[in-house]
């Protein structure tokens, strides 16, 4: 009882604590701004600096002089519970005998792992052996902290499993599953491609061609759902793999590997006490053991045997005492009072409970900060660095330019100790594990708040995030109005690849943020907000303000300026952003303002010179007739990171360059100088002397010049007294006459070369005088649109020199004047990029390590000597004029790519030469593409007829699309043969007639026809019955555009077959109906009625049909109950649904309606008195001529409704009252211009139904969005 009283105590103490600090912080606030009122008025030699005013003399006084009568009675409340509680007081920051410690060396992943070789070796095996289906899905299971991850690590990593498995993926799943959000991450993880796709019917269809037709492996990170339908949605992109690919799971519950079918699930058992001991060991002493420290390894013993055999607790343990070696310090670790906490009393592992306890006082709050982190999210360094500067965890540094480096050493502490870690994944991002991420929550309390299942928050909590959903609702926020006290607001995401716009409800920008004055850090990231209100500048104590990656907003707020305690103002990607506000020279404590992106702000009004704390400043924008502002950067001495300075077109007098004293800069890391990309009357010679007064330090690593207009570039370009520059970029330079001399600089590792259409020869002058040990370190070479290049004369450079030693990406694009040939000796070239070369002829000789190989546009290829493919994953020939080779060249042994693209290449596909032959005999592609091929009559597995041009298709292909081939007739009965393919797409095939089903392989999965307009007859043998032994496993059919197409076999469609579309084929008479889930059917005008067993199809779950008006009649059994997304246009087949079908389907999420009642007034109509399924969360409403309203009564269950689209409804002027819209997310509303003025923001009759959404578009002319929120 009293361990509680005090606990309550304790927090009353800790919450007055938040609160003097808070007005401490306004008084101080207030005092600098009047300092720096009386400094610009020019007064402040006549009065005191810190003029403290004297009581009561205006508003703010008597406020604060209350709060702070207020905060004393409050205390002396406290004083004598104290004394009852018989507690007193201690000095707060205890010694340690754990300082000083070694800094942190290194922030790779953990390389020292104990104790798991066998399960390792297990895993391996399983992956290994390919023969059973059964082992598809691997499940590793353990407790939390076991180390379940850590060995899915190690298998994914291993050398002998890297070239079996092709690609691979990691994506963290964790307790929210969400579908798309996690198939997004695996597609990412494969392409390394942000994909901004929100359909995840489009997503899963990428992925699905990723992963089509290759053996892959897939590590699905900390699985916890258990809900079959989900599991089934996710893996529906991995049907078409190919026998041996494999999906590891790492969960905490058997239940996910019996729902994900696996045959076998690793059980992950605790560690030994002496391996749990060398783990400890390592992180504590670098070693697996104590044969250095001898007198500690009893101590050591003791601490180990009460981590239970866990492996995260000790290594978070070890790493609480890291190069520690003092014996004293361990055994007060090991008497802590922490251990004999029983487990009521607590549920975090003693272990880590015993890491925070004896973390320094600093380390603590950073630590304590990190609950607001949500599981498995991943987060950026700086990011965290940033906020832990906002709320003032930095204060021990000496000055403001020390501050940022204090949070790299705080951070890198947390990591050294484990309380942090590299995502596995992205090296860029950190994450905390489970159990670290609930002891952060323990011991935070209520001060940190997390919106996730709960929406309970307490008032006292001062720390809030959540993760930011496409569309943020009112109710998401609901619970936390009463926290008026709240310091930190930040939306968070799962993953860094996983980014997308997002709409926010306006209820937070008008009621929520205003009352919420004690913020420091507020983010808006990634929200589309048009205009943000002033309320800003309210937020006196704000020290971070993150409205990065907003597409819309052009202006801010001018109350910004007001902030006098900002430090950070992220504006990162603001693409519309036109000014910024006029008096940012307030901003006196700015530290880090980052505008990259911000691509159409038009220069920089304030007075920058004053902003002297500057430490990142990512753009320097100058205006029209502004250029002399570029002698603003003088002062700014503390410049760090990166730089671009645009619009250098408008200085005038290249004396303002040399004042911006860019040399004296030394920890400008990145810069780039950025002239206009408009040429005409631009003055050469002032360029170049603006760009010899732009000399940066010696220091450089990165440097771009856009735009210059100059012959000659300035003399320190190129200098090898820049030995620490790394990446060089010339773009668009296009008066340049030769590239700088930068052969000798010895760190560069990428060169960029674009738009420099002056130069005609690269030759001996980019290597330098000396020749000899030249690009020693570089790997990237590009050339882009060098539209006059004619020459790559490497004749006069020494013959090592021309081999590029670490050169591992060539690419050469859109240079058209190229001639003759490139280098043929490049050791470690793994990427060869070359298009749009039309004269380039391409000798493919030496280069022993290349993986992937693509040559578009080019005139010939040349093959000379023997050609090793044995490194090669990739291929792809298009419009390449002239093939030259022997057979002679070719190895004779059949290579493995993952794919082969040949395309509009008529010699290598012609019969008069064995080219194609010859490739295929060397080369076995899983994934093949074969477009624009004029010859080709069929394609199968052998030659049938001399006189006819056929393609033999490698008896390796998984997976091949056949394109605009216009003279291919037939699929050759060979074909079957092909037992691996499991996908084939034929599309523009124009004489292509009929597709039998005794040519399709028997593993095909797969089959697309797109635009083959004489096809007649599918899946139909002529004359022959259907062998019944031909075995098919169709799982997917998708037929469109193919207008002569009669008829489909129905017959013979497998009862495998899930998915079906069959769009835009006027002459289909019939529907065929399997045991399908899907049926798309649209635009086939011949088709008359629905199949007759439509109502038993108890599998379907999405059904379309639309733009079919001969279907007279739905039969009276009606359609599928289990339907979760039903898609309809026309009246003839929507009134029957609506009077007698609608009711029944209470599993429908999705409901698109077009066309479906001429006549109707109301949605649904009112004297029908039928009601919407209140199971709908999307809505979508089209072409009503006579609507005027949305009914009232049909709405009013529609509590899930989050999504509403209404299109072409040129007579609708109401909406649904009574907030029946009050879970709305989304609302688009086109094509209906009386909605237009009655939705206007606070003046329309239907606002005050709509003011609450997220996102709202309403347009009346149906052609251009207006966004109003």
């Amino acid at each position: 009882m009293k361990e509680q009283l005090v606990k309550d105590w304790l927090i009353d103490l800790q919450n007055l604590a938040f609160d003097v600090e808070d007005v401490l912080d306004e008084f101080a606030t207030e005092i600098g701004r009047r300092n720096l009122m009386m400094e610009r008025r020019g007064s402040s030699s006549r009065r005191p600096r810190f003029n403290i005013p004297h009581p009561f003399n205006d508003a703010f006084n008597r406020e604060i002089m209350s709060k702070i009568r207020d905060l004393t009675s409050k205390l002396k409340d406290l004083e004598p519970q104290r004394n009852k509680l018989e507690l007193r007081m201690t000095d707060c920051e205890r010694p340690t005998r754990l300082e000083p410690r070694l800094q942190p060396t290194s922030l790779e992943i953990e390389n020292h792992v104990y104790g798991r070789d066998k399960d390792k070796q297990t895993i391996l095996d399983l992956l290994l052996k390919s023969d059973d289906e059964r082992n598809f899905v691997i499940p590793i299971v353990g407790m939390g902290g076991i180390g379940k991850t850590t060995l899915a690590q190690l298998v994914y990593h291993d050398a002998s499993i890297q070239h079996h498995f092709h690609p691979k993926a990691w994506a963290c799943v964790s307790d929210h599953f969400d579908v798309l959000r996690i198939t997004k991450e695996i597609l990412q993880s494969i392409t390394s491609v942000s994909c901004n796709d929100n359909d995840l019917n489009i997503v899963q269809e990428k992925l699905q061609k990723e992963l089509s037709g290759k053996k892959f492996l897939i590590v699905l990170d900390d699985v916890w759902n258990e809900n079959y339908h989900d599991w089934t949605i996710l893996l529906s992109p991995f049907k078409t793999r190919i026998q041996g690919s494999k999906i590891i799971v790492t969960t905490r519950n058997h239940g996910v590997s019996s729902t994900m079918g696996a045959l076998h699930a690793h059980s992950l058992e605790l560690l030994s006490d002496d391996d749990c001991l060398s783990v400890f060991a390592q992180h504590a002493l670098g070693a697996r053991d104590f044969e250095g420290h001898p007198s500690l390894k009893e101590v050591a013993e003791k601490m180990v045997r009460k981590c239970n055999g866990l492996p995260l607790a000790a290594k978070t343990l070890g790493g609480l005492l890291r190069t520690n070696v003092d014996l004293h310090a361990w055994e007060d670790i090991l008497e802590s009072e922490i251990w004999k906490l029983s487990k009521d009393q607590s549920s975090i592992i003693p272990a880590l409970q015993v890491s925070y306890h004896h973390l320094p006082l600093h380390l603590k709050r950073c630590f304590m900060y990190c609950a607001i982190i949500p599981k498995d999210c991943e987060f950026e360094k700086e990011e965290i660095i940033l906020l832990w500067r906002a709320q003032g965890f930095l204060q021990e540094a000496r000055d403001k330019q020390c501050i940022h480096d204090l949070g790299h050493k705080y951070f890198n502490d947390l990591v050294s100790r484990s309380l942090l870690q590299v995502c596995v994944n992205n090296n860029s991002q950190f994450v905390m594990h489970d159990l670290i991420n609930d002891l952060a929550q323990s011991v935070s309390g209520e001060v940190c708040f997390k919106i996730e299942d709960s929406q309970r928050i307490s008032k006292h909590a001062r720390h809030l995030s959540y993760i930011a959903e496409r569309f943020d609702g009112i109710k998401k926020f609901e619970g936390i109005y009463e926290a008026q006290h709240l310091r930190t607001f930040l939306p968070l995401r799962f993953s860094s690849f996983f980014r997308t716009d997002k709409y926010l409800t306006n209820h937070v920008l008008t009621n929520l943020l205003p009352n919420l004055r004690c913020l420091r850090a507020l983010s808006l990231e990634e929200y589309q907000i048009t205009m943000l209100p002033d309320f800003v500048g309210d937020l006196k104590l704000l020290r971070y303000l993150n409205f990065s990656k907003n597409r819309v907003i052009k202006c801010l707020p001018e109350s910004v300026s007001t902030l006098y305690n900002l430090e950070t103002f992220l504006l990162k990607g603001c693409s519309n952003l036109e000014k910024l506000p006029s008096e940012m020279e307030k901003l006196v404590n700015l530290c880090y303002l980052d505008i990259t992106g911000a691509y159409k702000l038009k220069g920089m009004e304030s007075n920058f010179s004053m902003l002297t704390n500057l430490q990142k400043l990512s753009s320097f924008v100058l205006g029209k007739e502004k250029g002399h502002k570029i002698r603003e950067l003088m002062n700014l001495s503390n410049l760090r990171g990166e730089l671009c300075i645009s619009g250098l077109q408008n200085i005038a007098e290249p004396r303002d360059a040399w004042m911006a004293r860019l040399s004296d800069k030394s920890r400008l890391e990145n810069l780039e100088l950025q002239w206009s990309n408009y040429f005409p009357n631009r003055r050469e010679e002032v360029e170049k002397k603006v760009m010899d007064g732009f000399q940066p330090s010696k220091k450089l690593m990165e440097l771009s010049i856009k735009f210059y207009c100059g012959e000659m570039l300035a003399n320190w370009v190129g200098d090898s007294s820049f030995n620490c520059l790394q990446s060089l970029c010339l773009d668009d330079c296009r008066n340049l006459l030769s590239l700088p001399s930068i052969g000798k600089l010895p760190l560069l590792k990428k060169v960029r070369i674009k738009g420099l259409r002056s130069v005609r020869t690269v030759g001996v002058e980019l290597f330098g005088e000396n020749t000899t040990n030249t690009f020693s370190s570089l790997e990237i070479l590009e050339f882009v649109d060098m539209l006059n290049w004619e020459r790559w004369n490497l004749c006069e450079v020494d013959e090592e020199a021309r081999k590029f030693p670490k050169l591992r990406e060539l690419f050469i694009e859109y240079c058209p004047s190229l001639l003759g040939s490139m280098p043929d000796y490049l050791p470690s070239l793994k990427k060869l990029a070359i298009r749009s070369c039309g004269k380039l002829i391409i000798s493919i000789q030496n280069f022993p390590l290349l993986s992937e190989l693509e040559i578009h546009g080019c005139h010939e290829v040349i093959y000379k000597g023997f050609v090793d493919y044995s490194s090669i994953k990739r291929i792809s020939f298009v419009g390449i004029s002239k093939f030259s080779w022997a057979a002679k060249c070719l190895r004779l042994r059949s290579i493995k790519v993952e794919s082969f693209e040949i395309g509009d290449c008529e010699e290598l596909c012609s019969s008069r030469e064995n080219n194609w032959g010859l490739l295929t005999q060397s080369i076995s592609p899983q994934y093949l593409i074969i477009s624009s091929c004029p010859p080709l009559v069929s394609i199968g597995t052998e030659e049938e007829r001399e006189e006819l041009m056929q393609l033999k298709i490698p008896s390796s292909t998984v997976n091949m699309i056949i394109r605009n081939c216009e003279r291919l007739e037939k699929l050759s009965t060979t074909l079957y043969s092909l037992a691996l393919l499991t996908e084939l797409v034929l599309g523009g095939c124009s004489k292509l007639i009929s597709v039998a089903r005794s040519n399709l392989p028997s593993n095909l999965k797969v089959l697309a026809i797109r635009s083959c307009k004489n096809l007649q007859c599918l899946l139909l043998d002529e004359g022959e019955d259907v062998d019944s032994n031909n075995a098919c496993v169709l799982q997917e059919l998708n037929i469109v555009n193919c207008e002569s197409l009669k008829r489909i076999n129905r017959s013979v469609l497998p009862t495998t077959l899930k998915e079906l579309e069959i769009a835009e084929c006027p002459k289909l008479d019939g529907l065929p109906t399997t045991n399908l889930e899907e049926l798309r059917f649209r635009s086939c005008r011949s088709v008359q009625a629905l199949p007759g067993n439509m109502h038993s199809l108890n599998a379907l779950k999405v059904l379309e049909i639309r733009g079919c008006p001969n279907v007279t009649s739905i039969l009276e059994e009606g359609i599928p109950t289990n339907l979760t997304t039903l898609t309809i246009g026309g009246p003839n087949i929507w009134k029957p649904i609506l009077e007698r079908d609608l009711h029944t389907l209470t599993c429908l999420k999705s409901l698109f309606i077009s066309n479906g009642c001429p006549d109707a007034v109301s949605f649904p109509q009112d004297e029908i008195g039928v009601t919407l399924p209140s199971s709908l969360t999307y809505l979508f409403i089209s072409d009503f001529p006579k609507l005027e309203s949305l009914s009232s009564n049909g709405f009013r269950n529609l509590t899930s409704l989050q999504h509403l689209t209404i299109r072409n409804c040129p007579n609708l002027k109401t909406l649904p009252g009574n907030n029946m819209l009050s879970s709305l997310l989304e609302l688009e509303i086109r094509g209906c211009p009386m909605m237009e003025e009655r939705c206007k923001r606070d003046k329309g009759p239907e606002w005050s139904k709509i003011s609450h959404i997220p996102w709202v578009v309403v347009d009346g002319s149906d052609k251009v969005l207006k966004r109003i929120i």
